[in-house]
């Protein structure tokens, strides 16, 4: 592909040494080069350009960046920055443009970087969900790789699970595999990597799904810390369109710092005792006392008997607040999980696929 580039950087300097690497390239042709960002929109319609490399380094272009995105819809709009910055990343991406690379970048660079956006999906900020439960063996993890899994299929946009389940994660073990990084590594290296160096830290399980597993032994979990954990959550969102992270049980830095960060938490409770509902009562108003009431959690009940709207309004009753989803006991579909045969052959037509099913269609119509 040809590309037919404007450069727009506030530094003569930076902008002289970006043409000048971009003119030697065979698949770029630099049309025009701009140091005001006014004169760039306002300009550049007459060469028709396809990509835009912008510098987002000057706050002063988020006055103007949503004009780019309307005037040129059909350009490639990448932010330039000197150094990785999450929060100007994440305010250009709400502005609706392509993506972000670091300078200085090289001709390979872009195009690496328009592959990786290119797989992302729509040009929007990524959906954070995070799995919490307040105890262990609560369908927590099972929730997560069905819901990626549904996720990835129905959207056709890029999904990613991260297992922060840092001493006993299963993640790998449900999808049978092996994957080369971990959790440890990107949060030992999240400082120094680009979004570029930090995708392959993620293993591709199938189509549009990527994981980044679990440590291999549960004496890691103490090299990662929270702050850590949040950046490379935060990097992570900047390159998935949909980003799900399995958290550990109970309340702990981990959980806490990454859930407090996700636009939707899935609150999971397994029914067993009866002391589960009690938990979730505790758990949801414990989460509201610390985010307030504009952070919202949604409660599933897993292993109910009968999986039904009665016993459902009943849950209801019980915590004072809507339930999101209840699932039913389904040993077929849980050992089909257990063995790592997650990704061949699971049942479409039970109840609990079918409300995995609704999840899925309610996150990509946004009404969670």
């Amino acid at each position: 592909m040809q590309y037919r580039a404007i450069l727009v950087e506030k530094d003569k300097s930076v902008l002289n040494d970006l043409a000048n690497t971009l003119k030697q390239a065979k698949d770029f042709e630099v049309l025009s080069t701009y140091n005001n960002f006014n004169a760039a929109l306002g300009q550049s319609s007459i060469y028709n350009p396809n990509l835009f490399l912008i510098d987002i380094d000057n706050v002063e272009v988020f006055k103007i960046l949503p004009n780019f995105v309307e005037v040129f819809p059909n350009a490639v709009i990448l932010g330039t920055l000197s150094v990785w910055n999450a929060d100007l990343a994440y305010k250009a991406q709400k502005a609706g443009i392509t993506g972000c690379i670091i300078k200085p970048f090289t001709p390979q660079e872009i195009i690496d970087t328009i592959k990786l956006y290119g797989k992302r999906g729509k040009s929007k900020p990524s959906r954070i969900i995070t799995f919490f439960s307040p105890k262990g063996r609560s369908g927590r993890t099972t929730l997560a790789a069905l819901l990626a899994l549904d996720l990835a299929k129905k959207s056709n946009e890029s999904v990613a699970l991260i297992d922060a389940d840092l001493q006993f994660g299963d993640l790998p073990i449900f999808f049978d595999l092996e994957p080369k990084h971990t959790v440890v590594d990107a949060a030992h290296d999240i400082k120094l990597l680009t979004p570029t160096a930090f995708a392959p830290y993620f293993h591709e399980v199938t189509k549009n799904l990527y994981l980044l597993s679990s440590p291999d032994r549960p004496e890691y979990a103490e090299l990662v810390e929270a702050p850590n954990l949040v950046e490379v959550v935060r990097m992570a969102g900047h390159i998935f369109r949909y980003l799900l992270i399995d958290l550990p049980s109970g309340f702990n830095p981990i959980s806490l710092a990454v859930s407090d960060f996700a636009s939707t938490n899935f609150t999971v409770a397994m029914i067993n005792t009866g002391l589960e509902v009690a938990h979730m009562k505790r758990t949801l108003d414990l989460f509201k006392a610390r985010r307030g009431h504009m952070h919202i959690d949604y409660p599933v009940f897993t292993r109910v008997n009968p999986c039904n709207d009665e016993q459902k309004q009943k849950l209801e009753s019980q915590i004072m607040q809507p339930i999101t989803a209840i699932f039913p006991n389904e040993y077929n579909l849980v050992s089909i999980a257990n063995s790592g045969r997650i990704l061949y052959g699971l049942p479409q037509d039970t109840l609990m696929m079918k409300t995995i099913s609704k999840l899925a269609d309610d996150i990509i119509a946004g009404k969670l």
